[in-house]
């Protein structure tokens, strides 16, 4: 499978995020973690949906644009702090990507889809907004579930992965299953 051509309005969208990920402070294997997270979910996009849209490429690199500007830590502890915080998270990055979007010549429909799909609005019923959940999933069980399993009790782990199989499609479960080793009580949640 070939991946879609890179269009320079697509160019630009990315520099764009890239710079702006760039500034996070935080490092991971001596990058700054926003512009490496956004890295990943790119290669996770290609990998899964080679023939994606603009629309899908940028919801995917800017995901977490300028994620640490707002501190987990802003928020009250506790299910109902972590949501509003995410929620606040999906409008920021909305609002951010979608003026890059507008910056680099996008249309307003264009913008509009992108901004949806970094609020996660349409999940399980919008095509795109379910292919960026899969991408998100992807990304997490390939870079970041090694680290995050060392943090948690087995019972709370597998919980985890169980809500996180929930959030993919169909498809992107038996992807997985076939991408990667799991243990046969996490295999089971993507069944």
């Amino acid at each position: 499978m070939t991946s879609s051509p890179v269009t320079a309005p697509l160019q630009t969208a990315f520099a764009a995020i890239d710079a702006a990920n760039a500034q996070d402070p935080t490092l991971e294997d001596g990058q700054p973690a926003a512009l490496l997270y956004g890295q990943r979910m790119s290669a996770e996009q290609e990998g899964l949906f080679p023939d994606a849209s603009d629309r899908l490429k940028i919801a995917a690199r800017g995901q977490h644009i300028e994620r640490w500007t707002l501190p987990r830590s802003d928020y009250p502890e506790g299910r109902a702090g972590y949501l509003e915080w995410r929620r606040e998270q999906g409008r920021r990055h909305a609002a951010r990507v979608g003026g890059i979007m507008a910056d680099a010549g996008y249309g307003e429909e264009d913008v509009a889809q992108v901004e949806k799909m970094l609020r996660k609005e349409g999940l399980k019923r919008d095509a795109e907004v379910q292919a960026l959940e899969d991408i998100i999933c992807f990304t997490f069980i390939r870079h970041y579930l090694g680290d995050f399993a060392q943090t948690q009790e087995a019972d709370q782990l597998l919980s985890i992965v169980q809500k996180t199989a929930r959030k993919m499609s169909p498809e992107a479960r038996e992807k997985a299953l076939a991408a990667f080793e799991m243990p046969p009580a996490f295999a089971e949640a993507f069944i």
